[in-house]
């Protein structure tokens, strides 16, 4: 089943950034929109989730209603100087649920509450937002997120600016959250390293190339096509039953000489 459908969409502010393309994210599958920083991405799932126009073709709703979203920012649009707390950032995720002008019960409570503890930071749910480090502060996204009892989780660049570890274990995080809720996920990023292993299906998107492709992941996490997008010679192998992408010289550079070796 398709949550959501773009048909012949053309995506951009006045001007295309993409030729015409077609896009389903279904039921159950996790779907990565990979491109390099300022490839159209962030375009393409804000039209995706309606939240700005096409210029042409059309957004399908299959199930007669757009699905509940839960959406994890980019971790550097939400001001932590705001004098919130924890468990006021995670509540914000229930607004769609109860209605702007109403206040958060003893429910909306307990439920942000609960997103807390199954994120693993019920603790700090009484703490300042200003007070978090940063993955700490993602963590509390990704709750806000899930206290929206979403059917589609979006996460926009989550992985951004973190250590190979660190990303390891968030994305084993929204895993394991994709199977406990049942849920669809979309996650953009230009991070190589987030999609192989996590994405069911993914996209390949880059305004420079005109570029757009999308396909199940073991067909699109190739190295021709890696190396086509980023520009750069892309080598993909199996390591212990994941799959690791490792990025060379850009095409057409020389490799650098070995050391000793004579120029």
């Amino acid at each position: 089943m398709e949550l959501i459908r773009l048909e012949r969409a053309v995506i951009g502010y006045r001007t295309a950034l993409l030729p015409p393309l077609d896009l389903a994210v279904r039921a159950g599958t996790t779907l990565g929109v990979l491109g390099p920083n300022g490839a159209g991405k962030s375009t393409l799932l804000k039209c995706m989730l309606g939240l700005e126009p096409l210029l042409g073709g059309r957004r399908v709703l299959p199930l007669g209603r757009a699905p509940r979203v839960g959406y994890v920012p980019q971790r550097d649009k939400l001001d932590s100087s705001w004098p919130l707390s924890v468990l006021d950032v995670v509540l914000m995720g229930r607004t769609s649920l109860v209605g702007a002008l109403k206040r958060f019960g003893a429910n909306d409570r307990k439920a942000g509450r609960a997103a807390l503890d199954e994120i693993g930071i019920e603790h700090l749910a009484d703490a300042p937002l200003h007070a978090l480090s940063g993955g700490q502060h993602q963590r509390v996204l990704i709750a806000r997120a899930i206290a929206a009892e979403p059917e589609l989780l979006v996460l926009d660049e989550p992985t951004s600016g973190m250590d190979p570890a660190a990303e390891r274990v968030l994305l084993d995080l929204v895993t394991r959250l994709k199977v406990a809720h049942n849920l669809s996920v979309v996650l953009v990023t230009h991070q190589l390293t987030a999609i192989p292993g996590f994405a069911t299906e993914v996209a390949l998107v880059d305004r420079e190339r005109q570029l757009f492709e999308v396909g199940p992941a073991a067909q699109m996490i190739t190295p021709e096509r890696l190396g086509n997008l980023y520009g750069r010679q892309v080598h993909v192998a199996d390591v212990g039953g994941r799959t690791a992408v490792v990025v060379g010289a850009a095409n057409g550079d020389e490799p650098p000489a070995r050391p000793g070796s004579q120029p």
